[in-house]
């Protein structure tokens, strides 16, 4: 359905009932990406609510790459919230998904019930992982360059985001989508505004810490990541932690091993569903 948040206009898949389950995917997907855990979330009890991004998917594409600062980002995700009468939610966010999420947390910790971050750490600990990550991220660079990074992901018929995605279950979906020139534009918009380069070059990024349950999990085929960037996160954690790693698995897990996903999901939803709301 089609929801207006923000004066934007955001696509999202509602399902079930229950405790509201917030489903924040990353780059380059879209609330697709959770149909899995949508189906096992819901037959265990769950609602869950999956948007598409701003400049992802169905969602509006503002041209104006300030439309796109992650601050603008966790207002939409709390605004689906209030546009649904959700009072309190468990978060679970993928890439810049689990970002957003832990941001989220962060700003509105009364609003949330409990967080897991798939693939992605606490900003902070992204940032101090040290130079194995820093050459992981080389592409966050490439990106910053208006037009370039576009040409470059979509030259010879998107050679090189092929090469880029080469773990990715879906690839043609997402050249597909990325074949609309602002859908490229837009997707690549929140590293623009997200990561500008005297972030990605300097020290890390002071975040405040996530004052609310965490589940962090990693997969050991991340070609993304490195596994210290997760676990540091333990550091940068005032509520619970918990740690769990993926053998043999790829960045997109929620595709790729959606059993296993499913499996931690539940466990650990089903632990938080007993915390009392914060004051």
């Amino acid at each position: 359905m089609r929801v207006e948040v923000n004066g934007i206009g955001l696509e999202v898949q509602v399902s079930g009932e229950g405790p509201v389950v917030l489903l924040v995917h990353g780059y380059p997907d879209t609330h697709a990406l959770w149909r899995h855990q949508v189906v096992a979330l819901n037959a265990a009890g769950y609602r869950t609510i999956a948007p598409d991004l701003r400049g992802f998917g169905a969602s509006c594409k503002p041209q104006d790459v300030a439309d796109y600062d992650l601050a603008l980002h966790v207002a939409d995700l709390l605004g689906i919230l209030d546009h649904f009468d959700v009072r309190r939610a468990h978060l679970v966010g993928h890439d810049w998904g689990a970002t957003l999420a832990q941001l989220t947390a962060i700003a509105a910790p009364a609003r949330v019930t409990s967080l897991a971050c798939l693939s992605v750490g606490h900003p902070g600990s992204v940032g101090s992982a040290g130079l194995e990550q820093r050459e992981k991220s080389w592409y966050f660079l490439l990106f910053q360059f208006l037009g370039i990074a576009e040409e470059w992901l979509s030259r010879d018929d998107f050679t090189n985001m092929r090469d880029w995605l080469s773990t990715h279950p879906e690839p043609d979906e997402v050249i597909d989508r990325m074949r609309d020139p602002r859908a490229l534009t837009a997707g690549l918009a929140i590293y623009r505004k997200g990561v500008p380069p005297e972030m990605l070059l300097g020290r890390p990024t002071d975040v405040p810490p996530i004052p609310v349950p965490t589940m962090g999990v990693w997969s050991g085929g991340d070609r993304y990541l490195t596994e210290e960037s997760m676990t540091g996160t333990a550091e940068h954690v005032t509520g619970s932690w918990r740690y769990e790693r993926l053998d043999g698995i790829g960045h997109w897990m929620p595709l790729e091993a959606p059993e296993e996903v499913n499996r931690l999901l539940l466990d650990f939803l089903s632990l938080q569903q007993s915390r009392p709301a914060a004051g």
